[in-house]
């Protein structure tokens, strides 16, 4: 069986690579998600075998029978990651071994191969390293990695399939939401929810995300940019939001965020800016937070503002919220300086203009 030590990257360059023309014009004000590098990273799994077949490679449609596993049973997880030009000129990563030690801890719930933290992070250091110029240098922008893994075996039956494919493919993106709003509007859905107690809320899975696509369409039909999740048992309590976990900041100074219950997925940006907030002297209080307490709260002046955080959103000001029972603003509608301070402490380490303490970026070579 292949071990971590055995595993080796055969490297098989793009034979008709962008030309640099093309990819600067490209990464010209890029949309999320659509803008694709020309390399991708495979790793094969079977069992018996255990991890093989690790390759660099031009990025290409997979060929997958119509009874592959993953299209009946979805045997499905994902990372979401940036790699970007530092002020000092390097390319870093933000947290990739936090990332690497989520992907496993995802394969475990969804009784998937894990594959070895190092493997997981070599692979996303080779297809950056192949894909730099594709890495914008814009303000704001940055190369978006997608490390994933489905099931591949061809079978008709409920159980953990016998084949995997590991894979990490890299998009250039622009700002997640739209340039030139300092707040998003969020829709608080009171029909749907996004995990319950026992389910697969902790880990990073398709069908998480799928589940809660019907409230991001009501939330968008309602003029929202975002949906707010409240929990599946009492339907009272804020958990997070589509793809993004959420802080209060209250009218002492201090943090409040819903707790990792089991039903949450611990963010990495939310880890982060929880140490963060630490180190600025900051308080951070985990505790449950009712939906109807955030409305009082910010009637009465005690919610001062409101963030969004992720890896694709960075963070994020929320300034008005909408229900099935009116709507309520927060704050003056916009970024509030507690937002703006922790958004610019975040990606000041992520960007190397400011001294990282906490060893969160991880120069590649």
């Amino acid at each position: 069986m292949s071990t971590e030590n055995q595993l080796q990257f055969v490297i098989e360059p793009h034979a008709n690579a962008t030309p640099a023309d093309q990819i600067a014009a490209k990464l010209v004000n890029p949309a999320f998600g659509r803008v694709f590098s020309d390399h991708m990273v495979t790793i094969r799994w079977t069992e018996g075998t255990g991890w093989h077949d690790a390759k660099v490679e031009a990025r290409r449609p997979f060929e997958i029978d119509p009874a592959c596993a993953v299209l009946h049973y979805a045997q499905e997880i994902f990372e979401g990651m940036k790699a970007y030009h530092g002020e000092d000129g390097k390319i870093s990563l933000f947290r990739p071994q936090a990332n690497a030690r989520r992907f496993r801890e995802s394969a475990e719930r969804m009784s998937m191969p894990q594959l070895p933290e190092a493997a997981f992070l070599e692979a996303v250091e080779k297809l950056v390293d192949i894909d730099r110029a594709w890495i914008p240098a814009a303000e704001g922008a940055s190369l978006y990695i997608r490390p994933f893994m489905f099931a591949s075996e061809s079978f008709l039956g409920v159980r953990a399939a016998h084949e995997y494919i590991f894979c990490v493919i890299a998009c250039a993106v622009g700002p997640y939401f739209k340039p030139g709003k300092s707040a998003v509007t969020v829709w608080v859905s009171d029909k749907y929810t996004r995990a319950a107690s026992g389910g697969t809320g902790v880990a990073k899975c398709g069908g998480n995300y799928a589940a809660s696509l019907i409230a991001q369409t009501e939330a968008s039909n309602k003029g929202c940019d975002q949906v707010v999740f409240l929990d599946a048992a009492e339907h009272k309590w804020i958990e997070e939001l589509g793809g993004m976990n959420v802080f209060f900041v209250l009218d002492d100074g201090s943090l409040r965020t819903p707790p990792l219950s089991g039903t949450i997925l611990p963010g990495i940006t939310r880890a982060s800016i929880i140490e963060l907030a630490a180190r600025e002297g900051i308080a951070v209080d985990q505790s449950p937070y009712s939906f109807e307490a955030w409305q009082a709260d910010a009637a009465s002046g005690r919610v001062k503002e409101t963030f969004a955080c992720g890896t694709a959103a960075v963070v994020t000001a929320i300034g008005e919220v909408r229900h099935a029972g009116g709507e309520f603003r927060i704050g003056d509608g916009g970024e509030g300086p507690v937002t703006q301070l922790i958004r610019t402490r975040l990606t000041g380490i992520q960007r190397g203009r400011i001294a990282d303490p906490f060893g969160w970026v991880h120069h590649v070579a």
